[in-house]
């Protein structure tokens, strides 16, 4: 058996060969003590120990290296793995299963190296959405300050008051037929019902045009619209906490008003002279004093209010859990394949707990390469993980564990199912946790 020390020096040993470093320096210390247990050397590794006998002077390039190295243990068996990983997942699953290991990076390692990308690319994806998007707002605010800005932004608002007057006349008229069509019906109800939902769509046009009219008019809307993004985050804080979750009717205008606070829009829909509305606190309820169900509104309300109002502290703490959650999948992943392999008594936990750093490592650093693409390339790079990864699956259960086509893509269907499904469930626990955490 390899003992870990022996896959350490066979790791040291193997450095370089990534980056084409492969020569040897002539050894010169035969017979001289190990720095660290004193045993005399024989070549470059000490035989009883494993330490290095360089005497470590480097230059600071070197040392910069050799953390990355370290980090990341960039050596030739890298080049040997990932090209498997991508590629031929079941012969590297077999490899591991079968006790081939010195040849690859170690399961685990690829692992944590995987999830660390994919949280440094996720990282970097949401932060370049959010700045993007900031100079976007900038752009329209100030287009607002001149008169040719204010215009086109009103025609805009009037176009898509127009849109959706029309949809909603559509979808009235087409609940009126649809309703007509059953027998026994109260034709008059019916008749009232069409004409408030008419009469509702009518005001609703009305009330953005007289904004788009008063956009147009307003000198000053563009310094209006600045003040409406620096304050964009407590405005839609103090309309969630306001917002009612007892009447769908109260919920849809809360909906609507949040939106147009503008939390991350795209529009500065409402910029109407002395229409600011001052952020009101809401109750302050407590949690003992109320009922079970309604201490969890409120909870919930106030955890999306403060989400809202300091996106970027909500942004901070969900990464800081991540990683921690992420690395849950490990034993579900594993248990799944422990279930569907069941009746193959020779494969043990570990040995589907291998299988599933790779099935891992391979989604992390797929989805991470997707979060760093340009924007033109992300849509197709999706569309083709949406295939690639259980593809890649079926691969690994098909050369891996040796099951038959059929078998395979009944196997595959179920642990596919089981881990979308788990990390659905682990993305909701983490944004609740993350929400309670504000």
């Amino acid at each position: 058996m390899v003992t870990g020390a022996e896959l350490e020096v066979a790791a040291a040993d193997s450095a370089g060969g990534f980056t084409g470093r492969g020569k040897k320096k002539p050894f010169t210390h035969q017979g001289d003590p190990c720095k660290n247990c004193g045993t005399p050397l024989e070549g470059w590794y000490c035989y009883n120990c494993g330490q290095n006998a360089d005497t470590h002077h480097r230059s600071i390039l070197h040392l910069i290296w050799e953390a990355i190295e370290g980090m990341f243990h960039l050596d030739g068996r890298l080049a040997n793995t990932l090209p498997l990983l991508f590629f031929k997942p079941g012969k590297l699953a077999k490899d591991y299963m079968e006790g081939r290991i010195v040849r690859h990076v170690p399961p685990f390692r690829t692992f944590l190296v995987a999830l660390l990308l994919f949280i440094f690319a996720a990282e970097h994806a949401i932060h370049n959405i959010r700045h993007q998007q900031e100079l976007k707002e900038e752009k329209e605010a100030a287009a607002l300050a001149t008169p040719a800005g204010r215009k086109a932004k009103a025609d805009e608002m009037r176009k898509d008051a127009v849109e959706a007057r029309d949809e909603r006349l559509a979808d009235a008229a087409q609940e009126r037929d649809e309703s007509l069509k059953e027998e026994g019906v109260d034709k008059a109800k019916i008749a009232q019902d069409y004409a408030e939902d008419v009469k509702k769509a009518q005001t609703r046009y009305a009330e953005r045009v007289t904004e788009a009219d008063a956009l147009e008019k307003n000198p000053n809307a563009g310094a209006e619209a600045l003040a409406k993004l620096h304050n964009r985050g407590s405005n839609a804080a103090a309309q969630i906490r306001n917002l009612d979750l007892q009447s769908p009717e109260e919920m849809e205008s809360g909906a609507r008003k949040i939106a147009e606070a503008q939390v991350g829009g795209q529009h500065f829909n409402v910029v109407v002279p002395d229409a600011s509305h001052p952020p009101s606190t809401g109750a302050h309820v407590s949690i003992g004093q109320d009922s079970s169900k309604e201490g969890v509104k409120h909870w919930a309300k106030e955890g999306v209010a403060k989400a809202v109002a300091n996106p970027d502290y909500y942004i901070l703490v969900l990464f800081g859990w991540a990683h921690r959650l992420a690395v849950l999948l490990l034993p579900i992943i594993g248990l799944s394949l422990a279930l569907v392999y069941v009746n193959k008594r020779q494969y043990f936990i570990y040995d589907h707990l291998l299988v599933a750093t790779n099935l891992l490592s391979f989604s992390f650093l797929t989805n991470a390469i997707g979060m760093v693409l340009p924007g033109n390339l992300v849509g197709f790079w999706l569309v083709l993980l949406t295939f690639w990864t259980p593809i890649n699956l079926f691969q690994t259960l098909r050369g891996g564990y040796g099951s038959s086509v059929v078998g395979a893509i009944f196997k595959t269907l179920v642990v596919w199912f089981m881990s979308v499904f788990a990390f659905g469930l682990l993305l909701v626990a983490l944004m609740l946790f993350t929400l309670s955490q504000m």
